[in-house]
């Protein structure tokens, strides 16, 4: 998850906001923090696209469906990609659930392949599963995450995976909020990852520092500003919502590039960083 992006799936604001009456009526329903502007968040949003424009060589967009909601906007979350190709998730937040069959549609119409399919009872969301390395899978089990999905994913990448790793995650703020094993973890390089200690169960932090991870830790003001949630573009290159000043200085410390979007209408009010913006399908 820190290599270089070279194919990124994303979806614009424009076909997943739709319109300002749209969001006037649907934000609340969302659980956004406030409405969102939909002329302020196509600006951002396009600040945010050149930034990939500038390092990622193929970007393909999902288009406007009447199947999904706002949520759409968060590309990460119905899909997962491994080395293989794709496996489709389906979101522990019902709304979001119709993504998956809109979002395995596409894939399918643009070639690219499919490796496994949750069914059943299987909850995931891809913002609670990390590639630490190429071999190594982190799922994090909390409300958007069940233990049937995590027994699914473990036979879905068994011939992928060498150590498949399970990650308890805390109540925190309670079920109608988002947090993802990625809200607490972001990995800029093989050897960097930006952290909240605070939520990190010890046997993770530990196994991080034992790998030989060095661990910018975000402040609790900036983790409010989705400062944890950052985008690897390649290995210390990455892209960071603007206002988390303590995070970036850290960054640049440990010799990363790093570069920032204002991303309060985008990111910020539906709780959604660079990472949910994007879907990486391939790294290299």
């Amino acid at each position: 998850m820190h290599k270089k992006l070279d194919h990124v799936i994303v979806k614009h604001p424009k076909d997943a906001f739709l319109n300002q009456e749209h969001l006037r009526k649907e934000w609340k329903h969302f659980n956004y923090i406030e409405e969102p502007d939909f002329v302020k968040a196509q600006h951002e949003y396009e600040k945010f696209l050149s930034i990939l424009q500038q390092h990622v060589e193929q970007i393909d967009f999902l288009p406007a469906s009447d199947s999904v909601g706002l949520d759409s906007l968060y590309a990460h979350d119905p899909v997962k990609f491994t080395q293989n190709g794709a496996i489709i998730l389906k979101s522990g937040k019902k709304l979001r659930q119709p993504e998956a069959e809109a979002y395995k549609q596409f894939l399918q119409e643009k070639g690219i392949p499919i490796i496994g399919e949750l069914t059943g009872d299987a909850v995931c969301d891809g913002g609670d599963i990390v590639w630490l390395d190429d071999r190594t899978l982190l799922v994090g089990r909390g409300y958007r995450t069940n233990d049937e999905a995590i027994r699914q994913l473990k036979e879905i990448t068994k011939d992928l995976v060498d150590e498949f790793v399970v990650v308890q995650l805390p109540h925190d703020q309670g079920e109608d909020e988002c947090l993802h094993l990625m809200s607490f973890i972001s990995l800029v390089d093989e050897d960097l990852a930006v952290v909240y200690s605070r939520l990190m169960p010890v046997f993770l932090r530990q196994m991080l520092i034992d790998r030989g991870i060095l661990l910018i830790e975000v402040p609790d003001d900036e983790y409010l500003r989705l400062g944890c949630n950052i985008l690897a573009l390649a290995p210390r290159v990455c892209m960071i919502v603007s206002e988390n000043p303590s995070t970036k200085q850290q960054l640049l410390d440990a010799g990363a590039t790093v570069y920032e979007y204002e991303g309060n209408e985008i990111s910020y009010l539906g709780t959604g960083g660079p990472t949910c913006l994007t879907c990486p399908v391939v790294r290299s």
